[in-house]
């Protein structure tokens, strides 16, 4: 096999790797655009008093409120979701 043979293929696994990795990352930001429609929709006033709940419910907020701006606008983009960025910054951690 000559090294331009080797060279194509190595392209081709490159590309394969890619498309494999985009594809994971649309499926991961639809489940962050739905877990920041629940989080924004969620009140913390009505969570189970179950102290797992209410600290499942905060570290996805932490974890969302960690993402950028760019990547939130884009998992909220995958689900469709229309409401203001600005709400999820209004609301208190773990709601």
């Amino acid at each position: 096999m000559t090294v331009h043979a080797l060279k194509d293929e190595e392209i081709q696994l490159l590309r394969k790797e890619i498309e494999m990795l985009m594809t994971e990352r649309g499926r991961l930001l639809q489940v962050t655009g739905a877990a920041a429609v629940l989080v924004a929709n969620l009140d913390s006033d009505h969570l189970p008093e179950d102290a797992d709940t209410i600290d499942a419910a905060e570290m996805l907020a932490e974890q969302l409120n960690g993402l950028s701006e760019e990547t939130l606008r884009d998992a909220l983009d995958a689900v469709k979701a229309e409401f203001d960025l600005d709400q999820l910054d209004e609301r208190p951690t773990g709601a």
